[in-house]
C-alpha cells in the first residue's frame, strides 16, 4: 500500500455528518496524496456554505494525521459543482419513488394519529423517536401536521435541510452524551422534516387539500432519509386530508392512536381509529396520555379521569374485530413539558423519571410487534 492509498484508507473512517456515509464513498475528496512528511488533502462539500464545513475539515485533520510519517495536513475545502452534486443525488437515490411501499422495504411506519389536538399527540412522536434511536434504531419523522408543525421545536433543531438539486437531505438529531451516559446506544439518531423548516420565523400555513397532498409527498418521495429501521409520522388531528393522503401513500402506516382518559377525547379518538376501516391500514396500538400525576406530597391526581385508554382500546377491538392494544399509559409530567420547551424529549432529559420509562416500555412494544427480520433479505442501496 502506498502513502497516498493509505491516506485513502484512513479518509475512509470521515463519516458525512447529513449523510452518515464515508465521504471516499460519496467523492467528497478530490486530492489526498502524502509529500514528504505533509498531507495534501481537497474536500469538495455537498454545497457552498455547508453549515458542518469546521466539523468534517477537523475529522479530515484527525484522520490523516494518523497515518504514519503524516506530521502536517493541509486541507483545501471546497464544493460541488453542478454535475458533481447531480452525480451524487443520482448515487444516492437514482429514482422518484416511494421507498416506504418498495419490495423488500425493512422500514416499520408508524403514524402517529388522534381525533382531537391537545392530546400531546406530537411530543409522543418526539419521544418515541428519542426512545427507537436511544435503543440504537435508524429513525425519521415526518411531520406531516402541516398547519400545525412543532416538531423541529420539540428536537431543538434550528437548521435547514441541505438541497441538492431536487433532493432534500433533512437534519440530524443525535442523542445527547448526557442521554449516552445513561446507557442510550450511540449508534441512534433521528432524521427530521417539516414545512416548518422551508418558513421564515413563525409564519403561518394556509393551505387546501391539494397543497397538502403534495406537501406531503414531496416529504415521502424527495427526502433522503437513507435506510431507515423507523418511520414516524406526526399527523394533525382527526379524519381530513392528509390522514387520507398518507393512507394512499403509505398504506403499510401502522396507526398508534393517542388519547387522553377523558371521555370525551376517547369518543373522538374511536372515530379517528375506526377510519382504519376504510384505509385499511392496522391500527397498532392506543397510547393514554396526560394520566394519572404524582404531586410531591404523594397525592395521585387524576387531571383528565382514568381508565380512557383502556375504554378506547376495548372499543377499537369490537369495531375493528382484532386486538388492539393498550401500549401504555403516560402520567402528566413537568420534565415532558420543559422538555419539549428545551428542545430535548424527556426520554433523554430525565430517563429514569416514570414517563420516560412509560414511553420507552411503548416503543419497546411497538418495535416487538412486528414481523421478525431474520431470513429477510437486507436492502444495500442505503
Amino acid at each position: 500500500m502506498t502513502d497516498s492509498q493509505a491516506l485513502l484508507r484512513a479518509l475512509d473512517a470521515v463519516i458525512d455528518p447529513e449523510l452518515r456515509r464515508p465521504i471516499t464513498e460519496l467523492n467528497m475528496v478530490e486530492r489526498a496524496e502524502i509529500i514528504g512528511s505533509r498531507a495534501h488533502i481537497s474536500v469538495l462539500l455537498t454545497i457552498e456554505g455547508c453549515p458542518l464545513k469546521n466539523t468534517i475539515e477537523q475529522q479530515v485533520r484527525d484522520a490523516a494525521l494518523g497515518v504514519e510519517g503524516v506530521e502536517q495536513v493541509e486541507i483545501a475545502v471546497g464544493a460541488m459543482n453542478a454535475q458533481q452534486r447531480t452525480a451524487l443525488k443520482d448515487q444516492l437515490k437514482p429514482a422518484r419513488v416511494n421507498p416506504f411501499v418498495q419490495p423488500g422495504s425493512l422500514t416499520r411506519v408508524f403514524a402517529v394519529v388522534s381525533g382531537k389536538g391537545g392530546v400531546g399527540k406530537s411530543s409522543m412522536t418526539a419521544n418515541l423517536a428519542a426512545a427507537f434511536a436511544s435503543r440504537g434504531l435508524s429513525v425519521g419523522i415526518i411531520d406531516a401536521d402541516v398547519h400545525g408543525f412543532s416538531i423541529p421545536g420539540l428536537l431543538g433543531i434550528k437548521e435547514a435541510p441541505t438541497r441538492l438539486e431536487d433532493l432534500i437531505l433533512p437534519p440530524t438529531v443525535d442523542i445527547p452524551a448526557t442521554a449516552l451516559e445513561a446507557g442510550a446506544n450511540p449508534a441512534g439518531f433521528i432524521r427530521v422534516i417539516s414545512i416548518g423548516m422551508f418558513l421564515k420565523g413563525n409564519e403561518p400555513v394556509a393551505w387546501r387539500g391539494p397543497m397538502l397532498h403534495r406537501a406531503l409527498e414531496q416529504f415521502i418521495m424527495d427526502v433522503h432519509f437513507g435506510a431507515l429501521d423507523v418511520l414516524l409520522l406526526d399527523l394533525p388531528p382527526g379524519t381530513g386530508d392528509i390522514a387520507i393522503s398518507m393512507a394512499q401513500l403509505l398504506p403499510n402506516a401502522e396507526l398508534v392512536l393517542v388519547s387522553t382518559p377523558q371521555l370525551a377525547a376517547v369518543d373522538v379518538a374511536e372515530r379517528a381509529g375506526t377510519l382504519s376501516l376504510q384505509t385499511e391500514q392496522k391500527v397498532a396500538g392506543v397510547v393514554e396520555n396526560m394520566a394519572a400525576m404524582t404531586l410531591p406530597d404523594g397525592t395521585v391526581m387524576e387531571l383528565f379521569g382514568s381508565g380512557g385508554g383502556q375504554m378506547l382500546s376495548e372499543r377499537l377491538s369490537a369495531a375493528l374485530e382484532y386486538e388492539v392494544p393498550l401500549l401504555g399509559s403516560v402520567p402528566l409530567d413537568m420534565a415532558l413539558r420543559s422538555g419539549g420547551d428545551a428542545g430535548v424529549p424527556v426520554v433523554w432529559a430525565a430517563p429514569s423519571s416514570p414517563t420516560s420509562q412509560a414511553i420507552v416500555s411503548i416503543a419497546d412494544m411497538l418495535w416487538r410487534s412486528g414481523p421478525s427480520r431474520a431470513g429477510r433479505l437486507l436492502n444495500i442501496n442505503l
